[in-house]
Protein backbone atom coordinates (compact mmCIF):
# COMPACT_ATOMS: atom_id res chain seq x y z
CA UNK A 1 0.00 0.00 0.00
CA UNK A 2 1.38 3.39 -0.94
CA UNK A 3 0.43 6.76 0.38
CA UNK A 4 -0.01 9.84 -1.76
CA UNK A 5 2.72 12.46 -1.40
CA UNK A 6 1.91 15.04 1.25
CA UNK A 7 0.93 18.48 0.17
CA UNK A 8 2.39 21.69 1.49
CA UNK A 9 5.84 21.49 -0.04
CA UNK A 10 7.21 18.68 2.09
CA UNK A 11 10.22 17.05 0.49
CA UNK A 12 11.51 13.54 1.28
CA UNK A 13 15.33 13.74 1.40
CA UNK A 14 15.73 10.10 0.40
CA UNK A 15 13.47 10.41 -2.62
CA UNK A 16 15.43 12.89 -4.68
CA UNK A 17 19.19 12.83 -5.08
CA UNK A 18 19.49 16.39 -6.28
CA UNK A 19 21.68 19.16 -4.79
CA UNK A 20 20.67 20.61 -1.44
CA UNK A 21 20.03 24.29 -1.05
CA UNK A 22 21.80 24.60 2.35
CA UNK A 23 24.35 22.51 4.27
CA UNK A 24 23.13 20.34 7.14
CA UNK A 25 22.98 21.98 10.58
CA UNK A 26 26.06 21.59 12.82
CA UNK A 27 24.93 20.21 16.23
CA UNK A 28 27.81 21.99 18.01
CA UNK A 29 26.72 25.48 16.93
CA UNK A 30 24.35 27.53 19.11
CA UNK A 31 20.71 27.64 18.16
CA UNK A 32 18.76 30.89 17.80
CA UNK A 33 21.32 33.13 19.50
CA UNK A 34 21.85 31.02 22.67
CA UNK A 35 25.45 31.25 23.97
CA UNK A 36 27.71 28.23 23.84
CA UNK A 37 28.37 26.77 27.31
CA UNK A 38 32.01 26.96 28.32
CA UNK A 39 34.19 24.23 29.77
CA UNK A 40 35.04 24.42 33.50
CA UNK A 41 38.19 26.34 34.28
CA UNK A 42 40.51 26.15 37.26
CA UNK A 43 38.52 28.96 38.89
CA UNK A 44 35.33 26.89 38.72
CA UNK A 45 34.32 25.92 42.29
CA UNK A 46 32.59 22.78 41.01
CA UNK A 47 35.59 21.46 39.11
CA UNK A 48 36.82 18.08 40.38
CA UNK A 49 39.85 18.26 42.65
CA UNK A 50 42.93 16.12 42.09
CA UNK A 51 42.92 13.56 44.97
CA UNK A 52 46.63 12.84 44.46
CA UNK A 53 47.81 16.46 44.47
CA UNK A 54 49.14 16.34 48.05
CA UNK A 55 50.97 13.06 47.53
CA UNK A 56 53.23 14.25 44.71
CA UNK A 57 56.76 15.28 45.53
CA UNK A 58 59.88 16.06 43.56
CA UNK A 59 61.44 12.75 44.61
CA UNK A 60 59.92 9.91 42.53
CA UNK A 61 61.17 7.34 45.07
CA UNK A 62 59.71 9.05 48.15
CA UNK A 63 57.05 7.10 50.01
CA UNK A 64 53.61 8.74 49.81
CA UNK A 65 52.50 10.50 52.95
CA UNK A 66 56.03 11.34 54.18
CA UNK A 67 57.73 14.69 53.88
CA UNK A 68 60.19 14.92 51.00
CA UNK A 69 63.87 14.49 51.69
CA UNK A 70 65.51 17.59 53.16
CA UNK A 71 62.38 18.95 54.87
CA UNK A 72 62.04 18.95 58.63
CA UNK A 73 60.04 16.10 60.08
CA UNK A 74 56.57 17.05 61.31
CA UNK A 75 55.87 16.80 65.03
CA UNK A 76 54.24 13.55 66.18
CA UNK A 77 50.47 13.70 65.97
CA UNK A 78 50.43 16.40 63.29
CA UNK A 79 49.73 15.56 59.67
CA UNK A 80 52.68 15.49 57.30
CA UNK A 81 52.51 17.62 54.16
CA UNK A 82 51.90 14.60 51.95
CA UNK A 83 49.22 12.93 54.07
CA UNK A 84 46.03 13.03 51.96
CA UNK A 85 43.81 11.78 54.80
CA UNK A 86 44.84 14.27 57.47
CA UNK A 87 42.60 17.20 58.27
CA UNK A 88 44.43 20.39 57.43
CA UNK A 89 45.44 22.43 60.46
CA UNK A 90 44.33 19.98 63.13
CA UNK A 91 46.55 17.59 65.06
CA UNK A 92 45.72 13.92 65.24
CA UNK A 93 43.86 13.09 68.46
CA UNK A 94 46.17 11.80 71.15
CA UNK A 95 44.93 10.06 74.24
CA UNK A 96 47.80 9.74 76.70
CA UNK A 97 47.71 6.63 78.82
CA UNK A 98 45.37 4.77 76.49
CA UNK A 99 46.58 2.31 73.92
CA UNK A 100 44.64 1.74 70.70
CA UNK A 101 42.39 -1.32 70.84
CA UNK A 102 44.27 -4.50 70.18
CA UNK A 103 43.14 -6.87 67.49
CA UNK A 104 44.34 -9.83 69.60
CA UNK A 105 41.66 -12.18 70.91
CA UNK A 106 41.69 -12.96 74.62
CA UNK A 107 43.05 -16.47 75.09
CA UNK A 108 41.02 -17.09 78.24
CA UNK A 109 37.81 -16.40 76.30
CA UNK A 110 38.75 -19.04 73.74
CA UNK A 111 39.60 -21.59 76.44
CA UNK A 112 36.38 -20.81 78.33
CA UNK A 113 34.26 -21.38 75.22
CA UNK A 114 36.03 -24.64 74.42
CA UNK A 115 35.57 -25.94 77.98
CA UNK A 116 31.90 -24.94 77.99
CA UNK A 117 31.30 -26.75 74.71
CA UNK A 118 33.18 -29.86 75.87
CA UNK A 119 30.73 -29.85 78.78
CA UNK A 120 28.19 -31.49 76.45
CA UNK A 121 30.17 -34.72 76.73
CA UNK A 122 32.23 -34.44 79.93
CA UNK A 123 29.69 -32.56 82.11
CA UNK A 124 32.34 -31.35 84.56
CA UNK A 125 34.01 -28.77 82.28
CA UNK A 126 30.84 -26.72 81.74
CA UNK A 127 30.91 -24.87 85.11
CA UNK A 128 34.69 -24.37 84.76
CA UNK A 129 34.13 -22.81 81.32
CA UNK A 130 31.41 -20.53 82.70
CA UNK A 131 33.62 -19.28 85.54
CA UNK A 132 36.53 -18.76 83.14
CA UNK A 133 34.14 -16.82 80.87
CA UNK A 134 33.44 -14.37 83.72
CA UNK A 135 37.18 -13.93 84.31
CA UNK A 136 37.76 -13.45 80.56
CA UNK A 137 35.10 -10.71 80.35
CA UNK A 138 36.80 -8.85 83.21
CA UNK A 139 40.16 -9.12 81.44
CA UNK A 140 38.64 -7.93 78.15
CA UNK A 141 37.16 -4.85 79.83
CA UNK A 142 40.56 -3.99 81.32
CA UNK A 143 42.79 -4.70 78.32
CA UNK A 144 40.50 -3.87 75.39
CA UNK A 145 41.16 -7.19 73.66
CA UNK A 146 38.73 -8.92 71.34
CA UNK A 147 36.64 -11.93 72.41
CA UNK A 148 33.71 -10.41 74.30
CA UNK A 149 31.23 -12.54 72.34
CA UNK A 150 33.15 -15.76 72.97
CA UNK A 151 33.34 -15.07 76.69
CA UNK A 152 29.62 -14.32 76.84
CA UNK A 153 28.82 -17.50 74.89
CA UNK A 154 31.01 -19.51 77.27
CA UNK A 155 29.11 -18.08 80.24
CA UNK A 156 25.69 -18.82 78.75
CA UNK A 157 26.50 -22.33 77.50
CA UNK A 158 28.43 -23.21 80.66
CA UNK A 159 25.68 -22.21 83.07
CA UNK A 160 22.91 -23.81 81.00
CA UNK A 161 24.80 -27.11 80.84
CA UNK A 162 25.59 -26.85 84.57
CA UNK A 163 21.88 -26.37 85.33
CA UNK A 164 21.00 -29.36 83.15
CA UNK A 165 23.68 -31.43 84.90
CA UNK A 166 22.26 -30.50 88.33
CA UNK A 167 18.74 -31.41 87.16
CA UNK A 168 20.04 -34.74 85.84
CA UNK A 169 21.76 -35.51 89.17
CA UNK A 170 18.58 -34.65 91.08
CA UNK A 171 16.59 -36.89 88.74
CA UNK A 172 18.99 -39.81 89.32
CA UNK A 173 18.89 -39.33 93.11
CA UNK A 174 15.08 -39.29 93.10
CA UNK A 175 14.97 -42.43 90.93
CA UNK A 176 17.41 -44.23 93.23
CA UNK A 177 15.37 -43.25 96.30
CA UNK A 178 12.19 -44.49 94.62
CA UNK A 179 13.88 -47.75 93.63
CA UNK A 180 15.24 -48.34 97.16
CA UNK A 181 11.86 -47.59 98.74
CA UNK A 182 10.01 -49.90 96.39
CA UNK A 183 12.41 -52.78 97.14
CA UNK A 184 12.14 -52.38 100.92
CA UNK A 185 8.36 -52.24 100.88
CA UNK A 186 7.98 -55.47 98.93
CA UNK A 187 8.96 -57.51 102.01
CA UNK A 188 11.93 -59.46 100.82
Amino acid sequence: MTYPPPSGGWHDPSAAAGPQSSPPADPTLPMAGNPIPTQPTSADPYAPADPYAGMRSGDPYAAPGYPPAGTPYAAPGYPTPGDPYAAAGYPAPAYPGYAPPSSKTNTLAIVALVLSLIGFTSCITAPIGAIMGHVARKQIRETGEQGEGMAKAAIIVGWILTALLVLLIIFYVVMIVIAVNSDSSSGY
